[in-house]
């Protein structure tokens, strides 16, 4: 079996996959929408990865009438979304990392919290 990110499947054999035209992987190409690896002879390369990525690509567009100006959006606003939640993800263990490695009684505070009626000071 092959990793998810090995460049293994030429442009024939995606194409056969998907039930699309060569061409069209040419244009999402050209596009900017997909980047297969080359190999030394030129030859385009796609992985599991990439395959996925076109099958997004095809539902954007098939399915949902999205434009490729608009797929390039939405493929730009998810990778941003993915980068985000694995940094949340690792910011969480970062906290339970600390909240386990300072298990001690948690400090009181100095300042008392107070309801919104309590702050309001009256003018005679």
């Amino acid at each position: 079996m092959h990793h998810y990110d090995e460049p293994v499947y030429l442009i024939s054999i995606v194409a056969k996959i998907l039930d699309i035209h060569p061409q069209t992987l040419r244009q999402y190409e050209r596009e900017n929408l997909i980047n297969p690896s080359r190999s030394d002879g030129r030859i385009r390369l796609y992985s599991q990865r990439d395959i996925d990525k076109i099958k997004l690509i095809l539902r954007l567009t098939r399915e949902l009438g999205v434009n490729l100006a608009g797929v390039d959006i939405i493929l730009n606003l998810k990778e941003t979304i993915d980068a985000m939640e694995k940094e949340i993800a690792d910011l969480r263990h970062d906290v339970q990392v600390a909240k386990s490695a300072h298990s001690v009684a948690p400090e009181k505070s100095l300042v008392t919290k107070k309801s919104l009626y309590e702050m309001i000071v009256f003018k005679e």
